[in-house]
C-alpha cells in the first residue's frame, strides 16, 4: 500500500470517526427532544458548553501546530505528522464541535431568550467573527498540506491570540448581559 493510499484510509476513518460523533450528539439530541426532560433548556445548554469547550480547545491549539509547522523543513516528517495532525484536529474535533456549538446555541437564543437582548445580538456577532476565524484556520489547515503557509512562526503567535480574545469578549457578554 502507498502512502498516499494510507494517508487516505486514515482520512476515512478520522472522517467516520467525526460523523459517529456528530450522529451520538444528533441522536442524543433526539432523544432530549422526543422525550424531553423538565429542564431541557439545562441539559441543551450542558451540551452547548461541551461543545464550545471542544472548538475553543481546537481553535487554541491549532495555531500552536501551525507555530511549529512553520519552523519544520519542508517534505520532512515532521512536516507530514503535522499536517496529519492539523487535519485531524480541524474535520474530527473542530469542524463537530463548531456545527454543535451553532445548532445548540441557536436553539438556546430562540428558546430561552427569543433572539431579545442587545448582549445575545452583540454574542451572536462575535461567535460570528470566531466562526471567521475557524474558517481562516480551515484554509490554513489546506495551505499548510498544499506546503504554501505564507506566515512566519511570529505571525502564527499573534493570530494564536485572536480566538482567546474573542473568547473573551463572548463570555463576558454571556455571563454580565451588559445591556
Amino acid at each position: 500500500m502507498s502512502k498516499r493510499q494510507t494517508g487516505r484510509s486514515v482520512g476515512r476513518r478520522a472522517a467516520r470517526r467525526a460523523a459517529l460523533v456528530l450522529v451520538f450528539f444528533t441522536a442524543a439530541a433526539a432523544a432530549l427532544v422526543a422525550y424531553p426532560p423538565a429542564d431541557l433548556a439545562l441539559w441543551v445548554k450542558a451540551l452547548h458548553v461541551v461543545a464550545v469547550i471542544s472548538w475553543m480547545a481546537g481553535l487554541l491549539y491549532l495555531p500552536r501546530l501551525f507555530i511549529y509547522h512553520t519552523d519544520a523543513a519542508r517534505g520532512s516528517a515532521l512536516s507530514e505528522t503535522f499536517k496529519t495532525m492539523e487535519g485531524r484536529l480541524y474535520r474530527v474535533i473542530m469542524n463537530p464541535a463548531m456545527m454543535l456549538s451553532w445548532v445548540l446555541g441557536l436553539y438556546l437564543a430562540w428558546s430561552v431568550y427569543g433572539f431579545q437582548g442587545g448582549w445575545l445580538h452583540a454574542k451572536l456577532a462575535f461567535v460570528l467573527l470566531l466562526t471567521g476565524v475557524h474558517v481562516f484556520y480551515g484554509r490554513s489547515v489546506a495551505a499548510f498540506a498544499r506546503d504554501d503557509n505564507r506566515f512566519s512562526a511570529r505571525q502564527w503567535r499573534f493570530l494564536n491570540e485572536m480566538p482567546a480574545l474573542l473568547m473573551v469578549v463572548i463570555v463576558i457578554l454571556v455571563v454580565v448581559k451588559p445591556f
